[in-house]
């Protein structure tokens, strides 16, 4: 399982132009089953993901984001390794 921080970048004012494709790749990664959890920093400071899959699968898929891409945010990836969780969130093992 993986974090993902995505903080705005110097390119935050183009956020408004890559919009409509960030979201598409958002629902692009619920379909597949690699997204878990999309939210945002308070305040609009950025977002963050919970990913499933490996190391290499996450940096790729967040690579292809278009905020990504187009230096709107930059990604920390972290992993974490679950060591217990609350009932029906097994997806998280």
């Amino acid at each position: 399982m993986y974090i993902v921080i995505l903080r705005f970048g110097d390119h935050k004012q183009d956020a408004p132009k890559y919009m409509n494709d960030h979201n598409q790749w958002i629902s692009d990664g619920f379909e597949s089953g690699a997204l878990q959890l999309v939210g945002s920093i308070v305040p609009a400071a950025g977002g963050v993901l919970l990913v499933r899959g490996t190391r290499e699968e996450v940096e790729a898929r967040v690579a292809q984001d278009p905020f990504v891409a187009n230096g709107v945010v930059t990604a920390e990836v972290i992993e974490v390794n679950v060591g217990r969780h609350t009932p029906g969130l097994e997806c998280l093992l």
